[in-house]
């Protein structure tokens, strides 16, 4: 019985890695954020809002947990949990869309999976503030591993390369 638990947590932590190392082997420079998207929403209607966080900074917050309109100090696409902060303090990346698969879809290749993250970037409204800052769209998408873990998530990032420059919310 503990073996079991141990080989389903080892597995757990070895699909966020491998979604981690997917995302940033998948993330690019798509164009330049300061061309604000279409308004159509890409979020999914149950993505929460951030405004339900309790106090910030918020440290340890694991990928799987961001939230759209999230801001992150100091965010590595590579690491397994990130601090968010208030949109308001010195940030460096803010999550701006999310799609969720459906959980019944059947994986759809990392080609599909890149193409919708890019989707979802594209449709990404952004306010002027983002005219402001010279800034990159980042992608993070499931691997066939974290899919088969329940991973449906592929989400669109805003980064700025100078670091903690961005000191407002990016989203409407």
């Amino acid at each position: 019985m503990v073996k079991a638990g141990f080989v389903t947590a080892l597995l757990a932590v070895g699909g966020l890695l491998i979604w981690l190392l997917t995302s940033l082997l998948a993330t690019a420079t798509q164009q330049s954020a300061n061309h604000p998207g279409a308004p159509e929403e890409t979020a999914s209607p149950a993505a929460p809002s951030a405004s339900a966080r309790p106090s910030l900074p918020l440290t340890g917050v694991s990928p799987l947990d961001f939230r759209v309109g999230d801001c992150f100090k100091d965010f590595d696409p590579e690491a397994i949990e990130s601090t968010v902060v208030a949109c308001t303090t010195n940030h460096s990346s803010q999550l701006v869309a999310v799609h969720y698969y459906a959980a019944a879809d059947s994986y759809p290749g990392a080609d599909a999976m890149k193409a919708r993250a890019r989707e979802a970037c594209q449709s990404a409204a952004l306010t002027g503030k983002s005219n402001a800052y010279d800034l990159n769209y980042r992608l993070a998408y499931p691997s066939n591993t974290s899919w088969g873990q329940g991973d449906r998530r592929v989400d669109c990032y805003v980064t700025a390369a100078a670091g903690n420059i961005i000191k407002a919310s990016l989203l409407p």
